[in-house]
């Protein structure tokens, strides 16, 4: 039986990520003790693509080496750590190197030397973490669909990219380095025509991560911070994501989840991050959930939207807040007393377009019919509608039933 994951995104307390500018192991090992501190298993981290490739044939040893050094420090607190390679995009503020932009602007999708540098980078990071006990693996980089508005890109030049830097990735860390993944915002799965796929998200990579926001399609506005379908969206996330995935026993990642402010309430924040876990937890093949984040943006620093500033378990002091203490008494419990996650023996068929993708998402047919399932106590499957007479198919998920939306 698989021990479910627990972990946090981390963003560090004094600076942000703008502290990779001078890198303090100190602050970030007091940072790293208190997530520790809660019962957390795991981190993911973030270095800054300008600082660690500021040249496209420049790969800086310095700032490797502060990477490496953090996962380091969060092996001696006790934690795993999964690294994320090409940032790219964080809270609202992308990241490109010069080289990339202005008089040298190239697409950092399609531009055959782009794409080398990119996986350059990436089997350097490989090379350079491999063979550390704490280390889960190694992710292209955080939600690279974010770059598409400025990086236009067909879905078969999304595969390309994808494939190109996974191999990368999965060469510099060797035969059992760790996991090699990468991951998207919601987009990919709610999003017409968006060219970064359900399909690339289930299939390419070690896993399927995958980023059920509240505030996608609108959805604690639309149904209420309180509703079933605030509280079963990491649930469902993770069976969208299954449908998809041509291996049946292929794991899924929640690999963000958060409350933020003001779509969650402060008062509401604990019930939900409880309610969340929960639900996600009843989902067979669950890898685990990865919350964000660790820390408050500091008020200080401008320009965030108003929902960066509260997302963190602990506030820009320093001090953990309810929703920490909520997370770590539900993860305590979970670990005290595994729940059992039998199949789901009915599946709710899922028959939609690329152009029509959106019927998923919060607001669509096919998502309002399943939360009714659940609401109603059936445990649904999601099954697309081309598996949904492969009867080995069902078999192997379990499924006796397959029903359309009503």
């Amino acid at each position: 039986m698989h021990t479910l994951r627990f972990g946090v995104n981390y963003t560090p307390r004094h600076g942000w990520f703008h502290s990779w500018h001078d890198f303090d192991p100190a602050r970030a090992r007091a940072d790293l003790d208190q997530m520790a501190g809660l019962g957390l298993d795991h981190v993911r981290v973030f270095h800054l693509w300008p600082l660690l490739q500021p040249n496209r044939t420049l790969v800086r040893n310095a700032a490797v080496d502060q990477l490496a050094h953090l996962v380091d420090l969060a092996g001696e607190a006790g934690l795993d750590v999964m690294v994320d390679g090409v940032q790219g995009h964080l809270s609202s503020f992308d990241f490109y190197p010069e080289w990339t932009r202005s008089w040298h602007h190239r697409n950092v999708f399609t531009d055959p030397e782009a794409i080398e540098a990119q996986a350059t980078l990436l089997h350097t990071l490989g090379r350079a973490l491999t063979g550390r006990p704490n280390l889960i693996g190694l992710q292209l980089g955080n939600e690279l669909n974010n770059l598409v508005e400025h990086n236009p890109v067909t879905a078969d030049e999304v595969d390309h990219y994808l494939d190109t830097l996974l191999a990368a990735a999965r060469d510099g860390l060797g035969a059992g380095g760790g996991l090699v993944t990468h991951s998207a915002y919601d987009a990919a799965w709610y999003g017409d025509d968006h060219p970064f796929t359900p399909e690339a998200s289930a299939r390419k990579g070690d896993l399927t991560t995958v980023h059920p926001w509240v505030f996608s399609g609108d959805c604690a506005r639309r149904y209420g911070p309180r509703s079933p379908q605030v509280r079963h969206l990491a649930e469902y996330g993770t069976e969208l994501a299954k449908a998809y995935a041509t291996d049946p026993a292929r794991p899924v990642w929640v690999q963000e989840t958060g409350a933020p402010e003001p779509h969650i309430p402060a008062a509401d924040a604990p019930e939900f991050a409880r309610a969340t876990v929960q639900n996600a937890a009843e989902c067979a093949g669950l890898w685990g959930v990865t919350w964000w984040c660790s820390h408050d943006v500091d008020r200080s620093l401008a320009d965030f939207p108003e929902l960066e500033y509260t997302l963190g378990l602990f506030d820009s002091s320093g001090h953990p807040k309810p929703i920490a203490e909520a997370l770590a008494e539900t993860i305590a419990d979970l670990r005290r007393t595994p729940r059992p996650t039998p199949p789901r023996d009915t599946a709710l068929i899922l028959d939609c377009t690329p152009g029509t993708r959106s019927a998923s998402g919060p607001g669509g047919a096919y998502f309002e019919a399943w939360m009714r399932m659940r609401t109603q106590g059936v445990r649904p499957a999601v099954v697309l509608a081309a598996r949904a007479e492969d009867a080995q198919y069902l078999a192997t998920r379990g499924i006796k039933q397959v029903v359309r939306p009503s």
